[in-house]
């Protein structure tokens, strides 16, 4: 019970990682794998990719595809909306940071 609980927590903090990361500049899925892991985040692609889609059906991302050695390669880019989003998201770590410690 308590790995659902995490993954569920988790789960967000991925989503604001990679709110983050679109913010700084484009990035595509396996970088942001690579990236997640560095954090600790064991994610797969088959988890990683479905987030990235439902980020980009509810508006918080938008894809560009760009060909790179002949290679498909789609780049993930924030929204108005993803801003927006992740800045109140910010203001809400920053409290529950504050609370916390």
């Amino acid at each position: 019970m308590q790995d659902k609980i995490l993954r569920r927590l988790f789960l967000g903090f991925i989503q604001i990682h990679i709110l983050h990361h679109a913010k700084e500049e484009p990035f595509y899925g396996s970088w942001m794998m690579q990236e997640l892991e560095h954090h600790g985040y064991e994610i797969s692609a088959g988890t990683l990719y479905p987030i990235l889609h439902n980020m980009e059906k509810n508006g918080l991302l938008t894809v560009e595809n760009q060909v790179e050695d002949g290679k498909m390669k789609k780049y993930y880019s924030i929204t108005k909306e993803g801003c927006l989003v992740l800045n109140e998201a910010k203001i809400k770590i920053r409290q529950l940071i504050d609370e916390l410690l």
